[in-house]
């Protein structure tokens, strides 16, 4: 391949990449999505290719539609196994963010929201929130009807919002001293403060640090008080498992406010938190290092801010 055709395919690749992620959930998948577009991009013939970036495009959506329906996947997403895999701010396959409907594309929440469209709403979903592409051009990327592009797009839209707490921006600085005062009041065992910062249908999933078969689900407020209670104290048994004393930093984590829990500038676990009316509607925690592959990897470019607790 020559090297205009390498250049021309590496300047879209992070919007490839963000587009791969949102559709997947996953920075692996959405990687191996591309590079699997890439290797189409050198085997193909393109003197043909009138817009490479729509044809592009085209590619990665319909590699990742292909996973999005393999019988893996629906097995694990089915048996309740899959998570989103977190982000840190700043990383480029977090792709657009101009708009708050970018933004929210591309959260914790919503990103669970869409396992419960079929693949097609969700590309379609995502085309349009994400990309704002027209319908015209969703319903060649798809290779489905414009009318249809549109009632996907509608009843994508209607199913997210239906389950979608808050529904406006939040404060970042305000998300995140009620985080902090949250951690505070789990670490000193304070069980009443807990159920008081959180919402009254707040919920709660957990990965159990990976050892747990399936995810673990909560969904009182008195539960989800006591399992930050029980996960935030420090214990010599959770420092074992650890490998140290981890030092909290609280960062962004796909535009929400998370705890970061590292040991020797090594990401141990993440708690990532939805916050709406001011209080915790949601909390999940990722401590499978799997799952941390990427945020592992950014955390250590990263210049985070003090630790909100240093000794735990």
């Amino acid at each position: 391949m020559d090297t205009a055709a390498i250049d021309r395919f590496e300047a879209g690749r992070a919007r490839l990449a963000s587009l791969a992620y949102r559709l997947l959930g996953s920075a692996a998948d959405a990687e191996d999505a591309v590079q699997d577009a890439f290797l189409r991009w050198q085997a193909a013939d393109r003197d043909l290719i009138e817009v490479p970036e729509a044809w592009l495009t085209k590619v990665v959506t319909h590699l990742c539609l292909d996973r999005l329906r393999s019988a893996q996947a629906r097995h694990e997403r089915a048996v309740g196994d899959w998570l989103p895999e977190p982000l840190l701010e700043g990383d480029p396959m977090l792709g657009p963010a101009e708009t708050f409907e970018q933004r929210e594309s591309v959260s914790l929440a919503v990103l669970t929201l869409m396992e419960r469209l079929s693949p097609v709403e969700r590309a379609a979903y995502v085309l349009r929130e994400a990309f704002s592409y027209p319908h015209a051009e969703i319903a060649g990327i798809l290779d489905i009807s414009e009318s249809a592009s549109q009632q996907h797009v509608h009843r994508a839209r209607r199913r997210v919002a239906a389950e979608r707490r808050g529904g406006d921006a939040v404060d970042p600085a305000s998300a995140r001293r009620i985080v902090e005062e949250f951690l505070a009041a789990a670490a000193s065992g304070r069980t009443e403060r807990l159920v008081e910062l959180l919402t009254a249908d707040a919920t709660a999933i957990s990965d159990g640090a990976g050892l747990a078969r399936r995810l673990l689900r909560y969904r009182t407020p008195e539960r989800i008080a006591s399992l930050a209670r029980a996960g935030f104290r420090p214990t010599a048994a959770k420092r074992r498992l650890a490998g140290g004393s981890p030092a909290m930093h609280i960062a962004l984590v796909n535009g929400s406010p998370a705890v970061i829990a590292v040991v020797e500038d090594r990401v141990v676990g993440a708690v990532a938190f939805e916050v709406a009316d001011g209080k915790v509607a949601s909390l999940r925690g990722i401590a499978a290092a799997h799952r941390l592959t990427r945020l592992n990897e950014a955390w250590q470019r990263h210049e985070p801010d003090a630790p909100v607790t240093s000794a735990w």
